[in-house]
C-alpha cells in the first residue's frame, strides 16, 4: 500500500515502486493473502461466503469459486461448518475461516498480523501448527507479525524489530526446533 522511505521492495522480482496503482491492486488480489488479528470476517455471511469473497472480487466463475472454497475449507478443517454464520464459531474457528479466505486464491504469500492475538494460548498453538502445516503442504510463504513467543519458535526465520530498528535476523533460538504438540 505504501512506498518505502528508503531501499527497494520487490515481490516475485517485480519492484513495487515501478507498478501502477492498478498493478498493485491486482498483486494484492491475486498473489497475496491477508490474515488479520481481528479476523476481518463479515458476520452476515456464512463461513463459505466469507471465504469466497476474494474470488468474487476477481470475477471468478461460480463453479471454480466453489471448488477452491471447498479445498480451502478442507485444508483448515472447517468443511462441516461451511454453512454456519461466523458469530456461531469460536475464536479459533473464526481465525481458521480467515486463514481459508487468505488461502482460497492460492497466493504466493500470506501476510498474517498477530494471528494468535485474539486467542488463548492453546488455540493459538493450534493456529501456529496449522500455519506450519499449510506452508509444508502448499509451499506458500507465510510472513507473520507477532509478539507471541510461540510464533517465534515455529518460524524458519525471524526478523526482530525493537523501536523500529532491526535487532536480530536469523533462525529461531536453539532448543526450540521441535514443534509443540497440539492440545486436543
Amino acid at each position: 500500500l505504501d512506498d518505502p522511505t528508503q531501499g527497494r521492495v520487490a515481490v516475485a522480482g517485480q519492484p513495487l515502486d515501478k507498478m501502477s496503482s492498478h498493478e498493485r491492486v491486482e498483486l494484492r488480489r491475486r498473489r497475496i493473502g491477508f490474515v488479520f488479528q481481528s479476523f476481518g470476517l463479515l458476520p452476515f455471511l456464512s463461513v463459505e461466503e466469507n471465504v469466497e469473497v476474494p474470488l468474487r472480487m476477481v470475477n471468478m466463475p461460480v463453479r471454480q469459486r466453489r471448488e477452491l472454497v471447498s479445498e480451502a475449507l478442507d485444508l483448515v478443517g472447517l468443511t462441516p461448518r461451511a454453512h454456519h454464520r461466523t458469530y456461531e464459531l469460536s475464536g479459533g474457528e473464526q481465525q481458521r475461516v480467515a486463514l481459508a479466505r487468505a488461502l482460497v486464491s492460492q497466493p504466493d504469500i500470506i501476510l498474517a498480523d498477530e494471528p494468535t492475538g485474539q486467542l488463548d494460548s492453546a488455540t493459538g498453538l493450534l493456529i501456529i501448527n496449522l500455519l506450519r502445516d499449510i506452508v509444508e503442504r502448499t509451499g506458500v510463504t507465510v510472513i507473520v507479525a507477532s509478539h507471541d513467543p510461540q510464533v517465534m519458535h515455529a518460524a524458519d526465520l525471524i526478523y526482530e524489530l525493537r523501536d523500529g530498528q532491526l535487532v536480530r535476523a536469523g533462525p529461531p533460538p536453539r532448543g526450540h526446533e521441535e514443534r509443540a504438540s497440539s492440545p486436543h
